[in-house]
């Protein structure tokens, strides 16, 4: 199946598309490149007459805070909601096999029979705690066909800025009484989610002590829109349809199209510094010369297309 028919077929909610045009995007050999950007702009907004319908949910959060408990939680929810749903769950990459370490992910519970719910696991590659290189792409194409989207990520390194770039929604998970909050509110990143959730609300007065604290530290901020939502995903599940209903407000007071455009540009550019480091982007003139440039460009224009764009100005 090659670029523009797998495009077309996501463009057309055909759910069935998504692992061969993932594998598609995934391919990182340059005979691959034309194929991508052919998949990618049947799903551009100039084909959809609008940007892709699906919520892309970025999912961030530092090692056993929870995640995996809380996905499948949420991806019930939805898919009880009459929701499609789609997980790009990036690990970290395997020494040995250059592959996914997919221990956590397995934990992910699935109805293997349900169609309206799609997991792929990810290598980071070599960029400790960030997106997977095709990361981005992926989740631009399945939210043609998806109503969901979540890309989670292990909070270490970049991953927290690098999924709110190309996230439409930014979930920060963090567990109370472990520390990760106290480390949240020192780590400088206050400004990266839209929603933060404590798990374990079934630990009581230590779970609500630690939502009360990151409630006071985003006023203390002027941060007054994030969302701080305590969810416990013991059955029964506690604070979930809170959660879904913080995440669907974020998204409905959106500027989508810019939002968009924002991340397909800041994907071109990691794209570009992946493969090209800090010498290419010298070429360029430096990260701020670089976003110039993409910000004179079409707000149209696919992330391949942009790459291509820096690839020709950095001489």
């Amino acid at each position: 199946m090659n670029g523009p028919e797998l495009g077309a077929r996501l463009r057309e909610r055909d759910l069935t598309a998504a692992p061969a045009a993932l594998n598609l995007i995934e391919n990182r050999s340059p005979a691959a490149r034309e194929a991508v950007a052919a998949l990618l702009a049947e799903v551009s907004p100039a084909r959809l007459g609008g940007e892709a319908p699906g919520h892309v949910v970025g999912v961030t959060g530092p090692p056993g805070a929870g995640k995996s408990t809380l996905l499948s939680a949420l991806a019930s929810a939805w898919r009880d909601g009459g929701r499609t749903v789609a997980v790009l769950a990036v690990d970290p990459t395997s020494k040995r096999s250059g592959g996914a370490l997919l221990g956590d992910r397995a934990r992910i519970e699935a109805d293997p029979a349900d169609r309206g719910l799609f997991i792929r696991s990810t290598a980071a590659g070599e960029r400790l705690g960030g997106l997977a290189p095709a990361t981005r792409a992926a989740a631009q194409a399945l939210a043609a066909a998806f109503d969901v989207v979540v890309i989670e990520t292990v909070g270490v390194g970049q991953s927290e800025t690098e999924v709110a770039e190309a996230a439409d929604t930014t979930a920060v998970v963090v567990q109370p009484g472990s520390g990760d909050a106290l480390q949240f509110l020192k780590s400088g990143i206050m400004e990266v989610p839209d929603v933060l959730v404590v798990t374990k609300a079934d630990l009581g007065q230590v779970a609500m002590r630690a939502r009360r604290d990151l409630s006071a530290a985003l006023r203390s901020l002027g941060e007054r829109g994030t969302a701080v939502v305590a969810v416990s995903c013991l059955p029964p599940p506690v604070g979930i349809e809170d959660l879904v209903a913080a995440l669907d407000a974020h998204r409905a007071g959106l500027d989508v199209p810019a939002a968009r455009t924002r991340s397909r540009r800041l994907g071109a550019l990691a794209d570009f510094v992946a493969e090209h480091g800090e010498r290419g982007l010298r070429g360029l003139g430096g990260r701020r010369s670089a976003v110039r440039l993409l910000a004179e460009q079409d707000a149209a224009l696919e992330q391949p297309a942009l790459l291509a764009l820096l690839e020709s100005h950095a001489g």
